[in-house]
C-alpha cells in the first residue's frame, strides 16, 4: 500500500493505527466472521495481522485454512483465498492460527520477503525467540521446507520494519551478506545504519521521505553519507515504492554492485525491462 493510499485508508476508517508505525486492518474482526462462516480458520497474513504483526502486502481478502474434505462453492471461495489443509486443535485458536502455526504457513507458503518481514515481526514483538525458530527450522520437513527453513533462519528481531525486512530479503537473494541496524564506528563517526555488509563495506538504506522529518534531520543525513563514503563504504538508498512494487529493480542494483565489488564487471545499465522515473 502506497503511503498515500495509506492515509486515505486511515481517513477511511478502513485501516487503523495501533502504534508510531505499525497499521492493521480495522474489519479485523470481519474476516474472523468469514472465517467462520466458511467452517475455517483465519491464516497465514490474515492471522499476522490478527496477531499484530506487520506484513509487507495486506491481503486483498481474508486468507483462510479449511480442512481437506471440506466443499465450498464458488460464492463462499469468493469471499476468501482458500487453502485446504487439515490442521490439529494445537495450530489453532478461536477460529484463528497460532502465532507459530501463522509462521509456519507463512514460511512455507509466501514469498521469501513477505515471509521473512512476518517472522521478523514475531520476533520483534517477543512472540518468539531465536531459539524457537531455529528448533522450528530444524524439525521442517515435506513440501515446502527448505524455504521455511530460510526464512527462519534469516529472522532478525533487529529489523525496524516490513519496508526493512523485505530490503533485506532483497539483498539476501542477490548475494549480499547483510545484517540489521548494524553500528558503525569509524574514525570520528559512530551511526547505526539500516542494513549493512561489512565484509564489502556496503551501507544499505531503507529511505523514508518522511523519515528526514525536516531540513536539519535531511542534512544530518547527507552529511552522514558523505562521511561515509570518505572512508570507503559505498551505500546503496532505496525507496519503499521501489522496493515494494518494483523489486527486480532493487536486486538488479544490488547484484550490479556485488559483480563490479567482487569481480570487476561493470554494470550495463538496468535492463529494457525494468521501470525507469520519467
Amino acid at each position: 500500500m502506497r503511503s498515500r493510499d495509506l492515509a486515505a485508508a486511515v481517513a477511511e476508517g478502513t485501516v487503523t493505527r495501533t502504534s508510531r508505525g505499525n497499521y492493521r486492518l480495522a474489519d479485523l474482526g470481519s474476516s474472523v466472521d468469514t472465517a467462520i462462516e466458511l467452517t475455517a480458520v483465519l491464516s497465514h497474513r490474515s492471522a499476522a495481522q490478527h496477531h499484530g504483526l506487520e506484513v509487507a502486502q495486506v491481503p486483498d481478502k481474508p486468507e483462510v485454512i479449511v480442512r481437506r474434505d471440506r466443499r465450498l462453492s464458488s460464492a463462499q471461495r469468493g469471499l476468501a483465498t482458500v487453502r485446504w489443509r487439515n490442521l490439529s486443535e494445537a495450530d489453532t485458536e478461536d477460529h484463528v492460527t497460532t502465532v507459530r502455526r501463522t509462521l509456519l504457513d507463512c514460511a512455507r507458503d509466501l514469498p521469501f520477503a513477505e515471509a521473512l518481514a512476518i517472522a521478523d515481526a514475531a520476533l520483534r514483538h517477543e512472540h518468539e525467540d531465536y531459539a524457537s525458530l531455529r528448533a522450528l527450522a530444524r524439525g521442517l520437513s515435506g513440501k515446502g521446507s527448505r524455504p521455511a527453513r530460510r526464512v527462519f533462519e534469516a529472522a532478525n528481531m533487529r529489523a525496524a520494519n516490513a519496508f526493512e525486512s523485505c530490503l533485506r530479503a532483497i539483498a539476501l537473494d542477490a548475494g549480499l551478506d547483510v545484517r540489521a541496524q548494524v553500528q558503525i564506528a569509524d574514525v570520528g563517526i559512530f551511526c547505526v545504519v539500516d542494513l549493512a555488509d561489512e565484509g564489502r563495506r556496503l551501507i544499505v538504506e531503507a529511505e523514508s521521505f518522511a523519515h528526514h522529518g525536516n531540513r536539519k534531520g535531511f542534512r544530518k543525513d547527507v552529511r552522514r553519507y558523505s562521511e561515509l563514503t570518505t572512508l570507503g563504504w559505498s551505500i546503496l538508498r532505496f525507496t519503499w515504492e521501489d522496493v515494494m512494487f518494483q523489486p527486480a529493480y532493487v536486486r538488479w542494483a544490488l547484484e550490479s554492485w556485488r559483480l563490479f565489488h567482487d569481480f570487476g564487471v561493470p554494470a550495463a545499465g538496468p535492463p529494457e525491462h525494468l521501470p525507469r522515473l520519467a
